[in-house]
Formats: structure tokens, C-alpha cells, sequence
């Protein structure tokens, strides 16, 4: 008795659980996603490369930067170019940037208002050709710049021969064309508004409030990450443009960062690398700064660009 009773007990025991070992598929998606995010780490060491190299430039003396084969750690370690970048009688680097931020600050706002204002007209208001003009308007996105060029020089030099204000040798072809829309911006807030529920304008219609009412306080306010998107990327645009001021502007004094940087490198009739770096560096810092204090709101705006929800 006491022998089935204990054999009993032991039957009743609690069994530990045998070790599972991990199954053919995760190990294979994890050694995937080690893959994937080791490939990302190649390819951000690679874009980042040229920044790196850069910036160590920007340190060296004019003798360890045309050294060959090239020396990557300064020695000695030469922060002085940047003062001498800022300071050099002939690259006015404080004037150069305050031009190209007036462009900059004008074509946002300009792009901004202008894009929103459109891509809501696509996105929310329903009349005949809609899709046709939309896609006519996408398809202007594949004619490049330099296709145009020459017939936007001809059309700003008849606007001031024909009394219309001075163009050529202002900013003035550089941010008043942006007030007119961009292609891309357009479709990237179009299918923005289009996540927006349509009741939210339903019951603003309701409420008595008018379209442009609806658009203004509703639709704007929803779009914040879309938005931020489109003024880092027109303010990114605008700050790097090269070839607009070189058609349009004439006097030295309006140049901007660009032409700056063209005119500095070839000023001495031979490239000093090492300040030529320190003045790129000074150049792409802003960009930089703005992108890191506006990551989260640009990643938002990307990531929810065309998601219904």
C-alpha cells in the first residue's frame, strides 16, 4: 500500500519542462536581421566616409593635406582654418550666409503656403479633370532645371524691360518662383491630407466654416510632420543651390555660399584644400544642426506620408 501510494506521489510530481531548442526559422530570420542590419552599418560607414574625411582635412596644414599617400589623424592639429575661413578678406562667409538664408527663410515660406494650399485643392475638393491635372503636374517633375533655364532667364529679363520691377541681378528668381508650388512637395502633402478623416472636414462644413476656414485651422494644423518635411527639404534645396545664383545674380556682394565657395577656390589660382574643407564644414553645419533638432517631426512625416489610418 504504502509502496503504490508513493509510486503514485511520484506520478503525481510536477515534470520540468524539457529545453526547447529554437526552431530552423528564427534562427534563420535572426541571422537575416543581423545580415540586414550589418549591410546598413557598411552603407552608413560609406556615406559618411567623405564627411569624416572632411572634416579631418579641415584640421591639417596645407602640407598634410596634399600629402601623399594622405595622413588621416592631423598632425599637428590645426583649428585656426576656420578662424581664417571667417575671417579672409575675400570669402565674406557672414554676408554670403546671410544672403542665402534670406533665399532660403523666403522659399520656404513660399513652398510651404503655396504646396499646402494646392495639394489640398487635389486632396479634398472634388471637381472635373482633378486626376489629369494632377497627373500633368506630376509629370513635370521628370523636366530637370537646366531644361528650363535659358526660358526662365528670358521671361525675368521681359518682366524688366517691360516695366514689371527689376529681376536679373536680384534674389528675386531665386524665391518668387518658389510661391508657385513645387511637384514634389504637392504629392508628398496631398497623400498626407489624404490620411486625414474626411469627417473632421464634414463637421467643420457643418459648423459653417468655409473651405479655406477648413484648410486653415484643421487641415494645417493635422499636418505639422508634412510640413516639416517640406520646409527641411526646400531649406536644404535652397541652401546648396549652386546654379540659380549663377545665372541670376551678378554682384559679388549677393552672392551666396555657393558661388562663395566656387570663388574662394579658385581665388589663389590653386585649390588650399585644408581651408576649402573648413569652409565646406562651416557651410553643411547649419543643415546638419536643423536636421538633428527636427529628426523626430522629419522621421513622422515621412513614415506617415500615404498611410491611411
Amino acid at each position: 500500500m504504502n509502496g503504490a501510494q508513493s509510486k503514485q506521489a511520484v506520478g503525481d510530481a510536477p515534470r520540468e519542462a524539457p529545453l526547447r531548442r529554437p526552431s530552423l526559422l528564427r534562427r534563420i530570420w535572426s541571422a537575416e536581421h543581423w545580415m540586414v542590419h550589418l549591410a546598413l552599418l557598411c552603407i552608413s560607414v560609406g556615406f559618411l566616409m567623405p564627411f569624416v574625411w572632411m572634416l579631418l582635412t579641415s584640421v591639417k596644414t596645407i602640407e598634410q593635406a596634399m600629402k601623399f599617400p594622405p595622413e588621416i589623424v592631423p598632425r599637428p592639429f590645426v583649428p585656426e582654418n576656420y578662424v581664417t575661413v571667417l575671417t579672409h578678406p575675400k570669402m565674406h562667409f557672414l554676408l554670403f550666409a546671410r544672403n542665402t538664408l534670406i533665399i532660403a527663410v523666403l522659399s520656404v515660406l513660399g513652398t510651404t503656403l503655396s504646396s499646402s494650399l494646392v495639394a489640398y485643392g487635389f486632396a479634398r475638393i472634388k471637381f472635373r479633370g482633378r486626376g489629369v491635372l494632377f497627373a500633368i503636374m506630376l509629370a513635370t517633375m521628370m523636366i530637370p532645371f537646366p531644361v528650363t533655364m535659358v526660358s526662365l532667364f528670358r521671361i525675368f529679363r521681359w518682366l524688366g524691360d517691360n516695366g514689371l520691377g527689376q529681376w536679373l541681378g536680384t534674389y528675386k528668381p531665386l524665391w518668387v518662383p518658389a510661391w508657385f508650388g513645387s511637384a514634389f512637395n504637392i504629392f508628398l502633402l496631398r497623400q498626407f491630407f489624404m490620411t486625414i478623416p474626411e469627417e473632421l472636414s464634414e463637421a467643420a462644413r457643418i459648423d459653417g466654416c468655409s473651405e479655406f476656414g477648413i484648410y486653415w485651422r484643421i487641415i494645417l494644423p493635422l499636418s505639422r510632420p508634412a510640413l516639416a518635411v517640406v520646409a527641411l527639404f526646400t531649406f536644404m534645396w535652397a541652401w546648396n543651390d549652386f546654379l540659380g545664383p549663377l545665372v541670376y545674380i551678378q554682384d559679388q556682394d549677393q552672392y551666396t555660399l555657393s558661388l562663395g565657395l566656387q570663388t574662394f577656390q579658385s581665388m589663389h589660382g590653386g585649390t588650399e584644400y585644408h581651408l576649402l574643407m573648413a569652409a565646406s564644414v562651416l557651410v553643411i553645419l547649419p543643415v546638419i544642426v536643423l536636421f538633428f533638432l527636427t529628426q523626430k517631426t522629419f522621421i513622422q512625416g515621412i513614415a506617415t506620408t500615404g498611410m491611411k489610418g
